[in-house]
């Protein structure tokens, strides 16, 4: 609830600003592409450039090499892939005949279900007559009246040498200009790295330095060895994929190869461009299509192990956003910037998620395109839990239980989830109905996770739980007594085996008391609560020395004479059981500790405190 509090509401400035910006970036095109292409690529260099530098050398000459190694590769690689496809169009008339096959079966598997369904059609639907296609053939014999149409030929002139060559350079000047630029750019932006980051500490005044130091680190070293990272990834993919294409013996696999590596830059597309044109290639160099099926599995395989299996070991993530914030960006910056935006979409909303944990006027960017999410798991059990999703509770639970105690649960979950909704309980805004889903959801967390045993297993299936009217936490308490009777089980045990919890009639005393009591059974404590209204409170046999330690729920400022009274009834009856209190979160309402102290033995903070002083030779 405070993150929706800190959000920045919608106005007209914010408005006017947005559009402002969004027309910058628009009518801005020819002279932002260039540099952000330039910043870019000076993050994915600077890890090299910082590498280089620990040798000894200055950072002028780290950064002419860092540059003069990227430009080798650079041309070295266009060089490669510019001689392919020169192969490839002097080969494609070898190919003719198997394309042309190919096709054929492809037409006719397409065609024929359309061809047979509209035949079928014509035969069952009356009134609709059939139709035939005239063919025109050159000896076709034409009917009265009709008239013989003129072929019409259009004559371009042939190109002389000198347009042929102006044309060609002025394709290519104009590519070989834009790189020049962004190289240029590129240089100056590595050698004035730590200038420019002092100017923007300078713009953003000497108030906030440490909070704009952190985010300039972030989007500097975190996020170019991210880039730098991700770089090495998709060159490693791209020679595993010429290789096994080479040992397959497909033709030309250092192109494909080469063009699966770079097109890994490509958010999601990318890859599904690589291995469809490694399909259609295979398919029309192979007369059968046994090679082009191998090759596509094999590159699926590879590009499923790459994406969820190394990439999370390299660099934590695919990409530090969310699936979706990756598809929107794309669409966003493809259609601000075209195909220079598609391959910088990726990178450029990483920093503007990056600036958005530092930068308030961000934020919303990061709370929309980042994979962490933007609730935390109490925030989470709470929105559940007012929708009366309880399914999602208890997988959510049975993920957490693996590693951590119901105790914890309640502690770092549920609590904190529950306390968040106090305010709107008391004031009224949670309707009815949602007041029964919590209760409803609280009750089928507790029979899903506990059987009748105590001990909390998970099951496969929960029981249908009955509609709670009222008191949860007596619901809970009445569920028990009727699996192990009045007493939540024999009073036949050893002395001072027993752990007691009692709370005031209330439910939130009941829920807390009932919930504890669930963490103590996973861990094997005979744990049993009593409520101060039923009539009988213990049987006359049962003897005082089987209680070791009575928790008592810890009471709110407007319940504490009442609390003292109920606690003071319960040390006349057990003289021999130590009393403890949990104040577990802070509700501002609590009564004063210094009071609360003077009646109990000893006042803890958490439910695995409390788990932690009944059972401390407990297995982790």
């Amino acid at each position: 609830m405070s993150n929706l509090s800190s959000f920045p509401r919608l106005s007209a400035a914010t408005v006017v600003a947005g559009t402002c910006i969004l027309a910058l970036l628009h009518f801005g095109r020819d002279f932002l592409e260039p540099l952000s292409l330039a910043l870019i690529l000076s993050l994915v260099i600077a890890p090299l450039v910082r590498m280089i530098s620990k040798t000894g050398m200055g950072h002028l000459p780290a950064t002419l090499v860092s540059v003069l190694l990227a430009t080798i590769g650079v041309i070295g690689i266009s060089a490669i892939l510019a001689s392919q496809m020169v192969f490839v169009t002097a080969d494609l008339p070898q190919y003719r005949v198997a394309i042309q096959s190919k096709l054929e079966k492809v037409r006719e598997l397409t065609e024929r279900p359309f061809a047979r369904f509209e035949a079928e059609l014509r035969a069952v639907t009356p009134g609709v007559p059939k139709t035939e296609r005239v063919p025109n053939r050159p000896g076709l014999k034409l009917a009265v009246g009709q008239v013989q149409p003129i072929p019409v030929e259009i004559h371009t002139p042939p190109l002389t040498a000198s347009k042929t060559i102006s044309r060609l350079l002025s394709q290519v000047l104009g590519p070989i200009g834009e790189a020049g630029l962004v190289l240029v750019l590129m240089i100056f932006i590595l050698l004035e790295h730590e200038s420019l980051r002092d100017r923007v500490v300078r713009l953003t005044g000497n108030a906030d330095v440490g909070r704009t130091m952190k985010a300039l680190a972030d989007a500097t070293e975190g996020v170019s060895r991210f880039f730098f990272s991700q770089f090495v990834v998709n060159v490693i993919f791209g020679c595993v994929v010429g290789v096994l294409l080479w040992a397959a013996g497909v033709p030309h696999a250092i192109l494909f190869g080469a063009l699966s590596g770079l097109l890994r830059f490509v958010p999601y597309l990318g890859a599904l461009v690589a291995g469809a044109a490694i399909a259609l290639f295979v398919a029309a160099t192979d007369t059968g299509w046994t090679l082009a099926i191998s090759c596509v599995t094999i590159f699926i395989a590879l590009e499923l192990l790459v994406a969820n299996v190394v990439e999370p070991k390299v660099y934590g993530h695919s990409s530090g956003l969310s699936a979706l914030g990756v598809m929107v960006s794309a669409l966003f910056w493809g259609a601000l910037w075209g195909p220079v935006g598609l391959l910088l979409s990726t990178p450029l909303t990483l920093c503007l998620v990056v600036a958005g944990r530092h930068v308030r006027a961000l934020e919303p960017i990061t709370i929309l395109f980042s994979d962490a999410p933007s609730v935390d798991a109490a925030q989470r059990f709470y929105h559940r839990i007012l929708l009366g999703d309880s399914d999602a509770i208890i997988r959510d639970a049975h993920a957490y239980l693996r590693k951590f105690s119901f105790a914890s649960y309640c502690d770092n979950v549920l609590l904190p989830g529950l306390a968040l909704g106090v305010d709107e309980f008391d004031s009224g805004k949670i309707e009815q109905a949602q007041q029964q889903n919590i209760r409803f959801a609280i009750a089928a967390l507790a029979d899903t996770l506990i059987p009748a045993a105590g001990a909390l297993k998970k099951r496969p299936r929960r029981r249908r739980v009955a509609v709670i009217d009222a008191n949860v936490g007596a619901h809970l308490r009445h569920m028990r007594q009727l699996q192990l009777g009045r007493w939540q089980g024999s009073l036949d045990v050893p002395a001072r085996s027993i752990v007691l919890c009692i709370g005031l009639p209330t439910e939130r005393d009941e829920l807390l008391n009932e919930l504890f009591i669930l963490a103590l059974r996973e861990a094997d404590v005979d744990a049993r609560s009593v409520s101060v209204e039923e009539p009988q409170i213990r049987p006359d046999t049962a003897r005082t020395d089987l209680v070791a330690t009575v928790f008592v729920a810890y009471p709110l400022e407007e319940m504490l004479e009442q609390w003292l009274a109920v606690v003071g009834q319960w040390r006349i009856r057990l003289p021999d059981s130590l009393f403890v209190s949990i104040r577990l979160l802070s509700e501002g309402k609590d009564a004063k500790q210094s009071v609360v102290e003077k009646s109990v033995d000893m006042v803890l903070r958490t439910f695995e405190e409390g788990l932690e002083f009944v059972a401390p030779d407990r297995p982790a």
